[in-house]
């Protein structure tokens, strides 16, 4: 049976999204965070390798943000540790305690000022929505944090269902995805999970028993232990989409679908 059969079968009834680097560009805004930051705490550095800090800062080698999901250290703890690593790798001054605070009020303010969607994000909801499906958000950051993001974006018409401090833990912990679900209101098997990282998102939410969805957009993979094979992916079971554009087809979800049951 082919994937759009399948969906005739069964219908899609959810669609879950992530925040960042899905409906979100939040590399772009950590572009701009890491651009603010180096100037002042890395003022040696010609502003060419600004894109190396941000590669170093979004492959996170050492996996500090994923033990932050897995709730083992807090979110300064982890956001200190990566900014020394940052100082480090580039030749700039250790932070202390004091310095890091300064460090996280411009890297953050700037951060937050540069929250923006994605050109393809409204296109997809509206499609969705107009198709009867249901869609809300799934994230590995604060519910809090990720509300003000999309508010911020123009996407406060999604709702942010589950983050990280929900149950204290996140992606790729399959309770996670059926806590969504469960919000969502929507079976697991009839939902589909849309991310950028391969692992944690679209493998995740397979082995979680939903959709697994790998948003592979070009230019933007982050490298350093991320896997990001497209042909793995899909011999595991993964859809891979190269734009939100490409996800109603991918899916099988047509305007003429009958809404789901409310």
């Amino acid at each position: 049976m082919t994937d759009a059969a399948a969906s005739a079968a069964a219908p899609l009834e959810g669609v879950l999204f992530d925040v960042d680097d899905t409906l979100v560009d939040t590399r772009a805004a950590f572009a701009e965070a890491i651009a603010a930051a180096s100037r002042v705490w890395l003022p040696h550095l010609p502003e060419e390798r600004y894109d190396d800090v941000l590669a170093l800062w979004r492959a996170d080698p050492n996996g500090h943000y994923r033990a932050y999901t897995r709730g083992e250290v807090d979110f300064d703890a982890q956001r200190m540790a990566r900014a020394n690593e940052l100082q480090a790798a580039f030749g700039g001054e250790l932070l202390d305690d004091a310095a890091y605070v300064d460090w996280k009020d411009l890297f953050w303010g700037t951060f937050e000022a540069s929250w923006t969607a994605f050109a393809d994000s409204r296109g997809v909801l509206d499609a969705l929505a107009g198709a009867g499906v249901r869609v809300g958000s799934l994230t590995n950051a604060r519910v809090e944090l990720q509300t003000r993001k999309l508010a911020a974006a123009g996407l406060a018409d999604v709702p942010l269902l589950v983050g990280v401090d929900t149950l204290g833990f996140g992606k790729p912990d399959p309770r996670v995805f059926a806590e969504a679900c469960r919000r969502l209101g929507t079976d697991p098997a009839r939902t589909a999970y849309v991310g950028d990282e391969l692992d944690v998102d679209a493998r995740g939410a397979l082995a979680a028993g939903l959709v697994g969805v790998w948003l592979d957009r070009p230019g933007t993979r982050r490298g350093g232990p991320h896997p990001e094979d497209p042909a793995s992916a899909r011999a595991s079971g993964v859809h891979v989409v190269h734009g939100l554009d490409d996800l109603p087809a991918t899916l099988g979800v047509a305007a003429a679908q009958t809404p789901a049951p409310r």
